[in-house]
């Protein structure tokens, strides 16, 4: 057993946005700056009442700036985007996921993957206290030890299992049972514009817990590049706690 990669922040990779193909006999009159996924809202937004002549002239992100102003959001349902998100804790995943209308998530399962080389994300209040860091890595690592004798002396046990990948399978189920959460998965995200504001409005605030909230605004960062017509309105600070933390300019759009 090699000693284990520690995460002090997550690693987030854009997998999928939307493409978007205007119809060439509802033509819109296009002006400003724009991703696919920003024109797909306005478009959807402007078939509502066929406007699309665009009769104020405005920019696309303009118009999505009105559209959050007046709080009609469901047009960015239409907007996908799927993040890989990577050196994050099992701990942050379980919160996560309680995130469901307009969410879609994919998961590293620990019954079916090794676990004795497996990651681990240092909880935010401890990085850079090495007295803390130096505890809690102890403790982990012990933990992990466990769990590898944990597989090999179930794998005998499950000897007359003839179907190894199942007998393995066995094994890690019951082992992974002394894994801390902060043991480090992988998991797919894909939410529409909408449902990503929702979640990071919630998870980006200062009462949010530290390593989603530390997500939260690697996630927004992202998405501002991505599609600031949809997030701009999002403002990161340091929070009182001396750490990053964001509002929004218009809630639950």
């Amino acid at each position: 057993m090699t000693t284990p990669r520690y995460y002090t922040e997550p690693v987030l990779t854009l997998l999928a946005r939307p493409t978007f193909t205007t119809p060439s006999h509802l033509p819109v009159n296009w002006t400003g700056q724009s991703t696919d996924g920003e024109r797909l809202a306005e478009f959807a937004g402007r078939l509502c009442y066929m406007s699309q002549h665009n009769p104020a002239g405005r920019e696309t992100r303009e118009y999505l700036g009105n559209i959050k102003k007046q709080g009609h959001g469901s047009v960015l349902e239409h907007a996908n985007y799927s993040i890989l998100l990577e050196g994050v804790s099992r701990s942050l995943t379980h919160e996560l996921v309680r995130h469901r209308a307009g969410f879609a998530y994919s998961q590293l399962s620990q019954r079916y993957v090794d676990e004795s080389q497996a990651s681990f994300v240092i909880p935010p209040a401890m990085v850079g206290e090495p007295a803390l860091e130096d505890a809690w890595r102890a403790q982990v690592e012990q933990a992990q030890a466990v769990y590898v004798g944990l597989v090999a002396q179930l794998m005998e046990r499950y000897g007359w299992v003839a179907d190894k990948v199942h007998r393995r399978k066995m094994a890690r189920e019951a082992a992974r049972a002394v894994l801390p959460n902060a043991t480090e998965t992988k998991i797919v995200v894909t939410a529409n514009a909408r449902a990503w504001r929702t979640m990071l409005e919630l998870r980006s605030s200062e009462g949010a817990e530290l390593e989603i909230r530390r997500m939260a605004v690697a996630v927004l960062r992202l998405l501002q590049h991505e599609a600031p017509g949809f997030f701009s309105d999002f403002e990161i600070y340091v929070a009182e706690d001396r750490r990053e933390a964001a509002r929004v300019g218009f809630h639950k759009v």
